[in-house]
């Protein structure tokens, strides 16, 4: 595909239709973000893929929008901290970066795939450690419901223009 066609496909997705993710899907996007760069190639990050009912339903519990319900997986995105390479002079850690270079990878694979997802970020992260039973060093940074949208019309997308976001020098 097009990168320019993909990336005008991708968009949140918050409407899931009632149909069961492809296992084979779910390990394409997997295999697709497995080789997402990262500072120093650290990958200091793993990936929770919440599938069971019953555990996708505490994950969900951890959002406060009703929206998230009908999504059938969902992908939590989880930065290791101490793993992570630091910028010499200032120790910039680069976990957070290294996890949206990650979840960009998941998103984009998912839309090739006609599969669609949103990046959350506003949820319970007290509630989201005890349920996945995290340990210490992780830290919950994303979530991604993961589905097929239930209307398959991408929206407009509102994005600022080339001039207000490019400085040439």
């Amino acid at each position: 595909m097009d990168f320019q066609k993909l990336a005008n496909q991708r968009y949140s997705v918050r409407k899931y239709a009632a149909k069961q993710v492809l296992p084979e899907h779910i390990e394409h996007i997997l295999e697709t973000a497995r080789k997402a760069p990262s500072a120093v190639n650290f990958q200091p990050y793993r990936i929770y893929v919440v599938t069971s009912e019953e555990k996708l339903n505490a994950v969900k519990a951890c959002y406060h929008r009703t929206w998230i319900q009908q999504a059938p997986v969902i992908m939590v995105l989880v930065g290791l901290h101490a793993m992570a390479w630091k910028r010499g002079g200032d120790l910039k850690d680069y976990t957070d970066i290294d996890v949206a270079i990650l979840s960009d990878h998941i998103m984009l694979q998912a839309a090739e795939l006609g599969l669609g997802t949103c990046w959350v970020g506003n949820f319970d992260v007290e509630k989201l450690i005890e349920t996945l039973q995290l340990k210490p060093n992780e830290e919950p940074v994303v979530m991604i419901p993961l589905g097929y949208p239930e209307n398959e019309e991408v929206p407009v997308k509102k994005r600022k223009g080339l001039d207000e976001i490019v400085i040439s020098l």
